[in-house]
């Protein structure tokens, strides 16, 4: 038997496993919607833990009476471009609320938008019909004001517009920890979500992230002095337990045999990560009772399965952001001790931190910058000792 693959995020029934608690929690709060009290949600958690598969998992079931509106940040043509505006953000936006529709069938939408477009006084260069649906292709010189109210009210229109067969609609943003790109103030642009949607009582938003515990993002968007501090609700989906990973191995592939200390070390190794448990669950060997040493040899053997996608950051790195992360292998660093390290000054260590912690390579923590995942510091590490340097790092 074989554990969905960690890049497969929409799981069955017989597939999913455990966050019960986590299901229902979300699921009650988001019926609140139905009342014309909507919530607003933010999930977060560390990669891999599995949000967007349990996201996908609870919006699945309200589809049939709510407009759904997945918005994965990383489908943004103008993010993969690194010109990832606010007007670039409302045309995605956009996109998505009309996908929705086209897929829940509210066809006949498309005919009152040339109207409200008009009535915003919002120039069109032409539409481009997705289906059924039209998607504008915006002037240039557009007002952003006009368009940005325009898209952020829209949601709550169509509800309107739908309310005899929608409860509700839930806007879903996934991998939200992108905005941390935004070529504008960040801060402003959250206070302005945060206004324009404050006082929309049928539609529910969930904001979804990768991130670290101590991101800065967290704060930003649900502290105390953040944006939506005192209206969004903060929930943490966290690792399984070694319990539950446990009896999701026993139940999910019971021919993978350890010895009490071999799962141990198989647990210490995944850290509880779903993606991480079912990906080495399905490369290491069933042929014999797995020990701790078995373990780590196996792990060293499929490591490079495992942290495959921080190879592929690693490789896309320049040589200031490889240095500042072998520096830190040893262990965590203030930005003065990093400076001295690297021989440069502490200021121009700010660019390539910040971009290495948005990529989550590495976190911040009590002043001390430190690799984030210990599986990218062993991959580095056995490199080094494999082949007396570091991948791709300049003589």
């Amino acid at each position: 038997m074989m554990l969905p693959w960690s890049t497969n995020n929409n799981l069955t029934d017989i597939q999913f496993f455990n966050r019960t608690n986590e299901i229902n929690l979300i699921s009650n709060i988001l019926k609140t919607t139905e009342e014309g009290s909507s919530p607003d949600l933010f999930v977060i958690g560390v990669r891999g833990v599995g949000k967007t598969v349990l996201m996908r998992k609870i919006l699945h079931d309200f589809e049939r009476d709510y407009l759904v509106i997945h918005v994965d940040m990383t489908k943004s043509n103008n993010f993969q471009k690194t010109r990832f505006d606010r007007q670039s953000f409302m045309e995605f936006f956009y996109s998505r609320i009309i996908k929705a529709c086209e897929e829940q069938d509210l066809i006949t939408f498309d005919k009152k938008l040339e109207k409200l477009f008009k009535t915003n006084d919002i120039s069109i260069d032409k539409f481009i019909k997705m289906g059924d649906m039209p998607i504008p292709h915006f002037h240039k010189e557009n007002n952003y004001q006009k368009l940005a109210e325009f898209v952020m009210d829209l949601p709550q229109r169509i509800y309107e517009e739908y309310s005899f067969m929608l409860k509700g609609v839930i806007v879903f943003f996934d991998e939200f920890q992108k905005i941390k790109n935004l070529n504008e103030d960040l801060d402003d642009f959250l206070w302005y979500l945060r206004s324009s949607i404050q006082d929309q009582g049928n539609v529910a938003y969930i904001l979804s992230g990768s991130m670290s515990i101590y991101d800065q993002l967290i704060e930003k968007v649900a502290g105390n002095k953040g944006a939506f501090g005192g209206r969004m609700l903060t929930i943490q989906i966290k690792p399984f337990s070694y319990s539950t990973t446990k009896k999701y191995l026993t139940q999910g592939v019971p021919d993978l045999k350890f010895t009490e200390d071999g799962l141990k070390k198989f647990y210490e190794c995944t850290r509880g990560l779903p993606s991480y448990i079912n990906t080495f669950a399905n490369l290491i060997t069933r042929d014999e009772l797995l020990t701790p040493d078995m373990v780590k040899k196996e792990l060293k053997i499929n490591l490079n399965v495992l942290v495959i996608h921080y190879i592929s950051l690693w490789y896309s790195l320049t040589r200031q952001e490889q240095e500042i992360i072998i520096k830190l292998l040893e262990k965590p660093l203030i930005r003065k001790e990093l400076a001295e390290k690297l021989n440069v000054t502490t200021g121009s260590l700010s660019k390539p931190l910040v971009k290495l912690q948005n990529s989550l390579l590495v976190e911040k923590h009590e002043n001390k910058y430190k690799i984030y995942d210990n599986l990218f510091n062993l991959w580095l590490n056995e490199y080094f000792l494999e082949n007396g340097i570091y991948p791709y790092y300049p003589e």
